[in-house]
């Protein structure tokens, strides 16, 4: 597979924020496909991290995280059922992540991908390399996205859920077992958050009415 960008996708020596800033900041449109292109080895962590990260910012994204929601069940079900290459259809490769949202968001993502390479380091490295184990990460994953995208809206509460998709997306790019623990803790207490907040407001509507 060629490089991309001028990007060495076999540098393996380099920290991934830093090639993931390259190939961000580097000429022509970035699309969804060119992400499980240009990281082939990583391609559905890499793909998980990018779509999960615009839900997992505090912002108003006016209705958009819905769809990068979808495609992630999409991509993390594809983890499930053991498949090796990515698969999307042609219409969600070709959405372009957006000048505008790139140029606002690489700063903050390679910052928060330094902080965790900074004191991340291989860990239950075998975990990462088998079809089991993945499965049921691409299964943790998907529950994360679709918690996010059950959230009630304006709420905020679908960004802890899916803050934990991306920790545990990353977990798979370092191949560190401590920062996947992160990304599980972080989703599951947002999925609990996200439940109970949900039932209280239920319990505040029933009594009103």
């Amino acid at each position: 597979m060629e490089p991309s960008d001028g990007l060495e996708v076999g540098a393996d020596d380099e920290p991934f924020s830093v090639r993931l800033e390259r190939w961000l900041s580097g000429e022509g449109a970035k699309t969804i496909g060119d992400l499980g292109e240009v990281f082939a080895e990583k391609s559905f962590a890499v793909t998980v991290l990018f779509l999960m990260f615009l839900p997992a910012l505090p912002l108003p994204t006016g209705g958009i995280s819905h769809v990068f929601e979808a495609i992630t069940v999409v991509v993390a079900g594809q983890m499930v059922l053991g498949r090796r290459t990515l698969w999307l259809p042609e219409r969600w490769r070709r959405r372009e992540l957006g000048s505008a949202m790139i140029d606002k968001a690489v700063p903050f993502i390679a910052r928060r991908i330094g902080w965790f390479e900074r004191f991340s380091r291989p860990r239950g490295v075998q975990l990462f390399r088998r079809r089991l184990p993945l499965s049921l990460v691409g299964l943790v994953i998907v529950v994360f996205a679709v918690a996010a995208a059950l959230s009630p809206p304006f709420s905020g509460l679908d960004t802890i859920p899916s803050m934990g998709a991306v920790v545990v997306a990353l977990s798979i790019i370092l191949e560190d077992v401590v920062v996947l623990g992160i990304g599980v803790a972080i989703g599951v207490g947002g999925v609990a958050l996200s439940i109970a907040l949900g039932a209280a407001a239920v319990r505040l509507v029933s009594d009103v009415f």
